[in-house]
């Protein structure tokens, strides 16, 4: 693995109990260190899949992944400490606060004192949430606990963020407040995979993509190349290209 690269993986296969089409069928390719790199695909192509697998959250049937070098199959707990999750799911206690949540999360990844303090604050802030820090989630908009649920991925400073569906469901503004955050952690040197159904988002927050269909990778490449190596306008006009315009319900 190359020293500037912060995800590799090699002929991943996941097959669920029951099912006789594998979820990921052996893909590989590489993310590179201190960049936005963008999974995309239909509903059910396989990417949550994936980063649940990449997360420890799932055990592939095959394959091998590694994070910053080490490895899922022997490194887990260690790779752990290195990454941050932001699950689509809103993975908060709604009757604590803002701040009891943060500070909670925080002592489970042994920050404590003043340094947690500060680096909530500082989160907070950033996010326009300091004024709402002590009143609890369950009162929050959508948008709010997004920007929340954000934090809570990154206050212990990972080196790789994994965020599932970070904006979905919200306003504008928190959207815009949100895609501004991920820049900055990202100046600051953290590896950021992100997926999204938002193809004009993720064309503009993107520095890569891998689009994935079907459990298999289609293309991976710098969005503004492969959008002229196709022909097409935008990238929501190549990925209708590359994975076709039928329905895909789940």
């Amino acid at each position: 693995m190359s020293v500037n690269t912060a995800i590799e993986v090699k002929n991943l296969i996941k097959i669920y109990n029951g099912s006789l089409q594998p979820a990921v069928n052996a893909i590989s390719f590489t993310i590179p260190q201190a960049k936005i790199v963008g999974l995309l695909g239909p509903n059910g192509a396989g990417k949550t899949t994936t980063i649940s697998i990449l997360c420890g959250l799932l055990q592939p049937s095959s394959g091998e992944a590694t994070i910053l070098g080490l490895s899922i199959h022997k490194d887990l707990q260690e790779i752990k400490k290195l990454i941050g999750v932001v699950p689509q799911e809103i993975a908060l206690y709604p009757t604590l606060t803002a701040y009891e949540n943060l500070q909670y999360i925080g002592n489970m990844y042994g920050l404590k004192g003043p340094q947690l303090k500060k680096k909530i604050n500082e989160h907070l802030d950033i996010v326009g949430l300091s004024a709402q820090a002590k009143k609890r989630v369950e009162t929050f908009s959508g948008g709010m606990k997004r920007r929340i649920n954000l934090i809570a991925g990154i206050l212990h400073d990972p080196q790789i963020v994994f965020l599932d569906e970070p904006t979905v469901g919200v306003d504008v503004q928190s959207r815009n407040l949100i895609t501004e955050h991920l820049h900055l952690i990202n100046k600051q040197g953290c590896t950021i995979v992100y997926t999204s159904h938002l193809m004009e988002e993720a064309e503009n927050l993107c520095a890569e993509i891998v689009i994935i269909d079907k459990g298999e990778i289609i293309t991976q490449g710098e969005p503004k190349a492969l959008i002229a190596e196709q022909q097409t306008k935008n990238l929501e006009e190549l990925f209708l290209k590359l994975t076709g315009k039928k329905l895909r319900d789940e």
